[in-house]
């Protein structure tokens, strides 16, 4: 499996803690929706997400547009502690490499 990007398990990791769709995604991670769309079809596409539509009636009886709710799938689930894991690896390293320096 490719390793993800920062940016990419922020997203996930917001669905996976129960954001569900694209605008509450951008909130909860502070990205722009030029960067978090084109990884929630990425991580689609890959397997890790699934999408589904709710109902339009529903939603226009709110007075809004339908929505597109994100779920983790258990391939994506392992991708996420796999990359939490080596980005947390990562944080005593970068701490040391930045006091080598001073």
């Amino acid at each position: 499996m490719r390793r993800l990007s920062i940016t990419t398990v922020s997203v996930l990791q917001s669905i996976a803690n129960g954001v569900r769709y694209g605008f509450d995604i951008l909130d909860a991670t502070g990205l722009a929706s030029g960067t978090v769309y084109p990884i929630l079809s990425r991580l689609e596409r890959d397997g890790l997400l699934r999408s589904t539509w709710e109902d339009e009636a529903g939603a226009h009886a709110e007075g809004r547009p339908a929505r597109r709710y994100y779920r983790v799938t258990h391939r994506g689930t392992a991708a996420l502690e796999l990359a939490s894991a080596q980005y947390r690896a990562l944080v005593p390293t970068l701490g040391r490499a930045g006091r080598a320096r001073s």
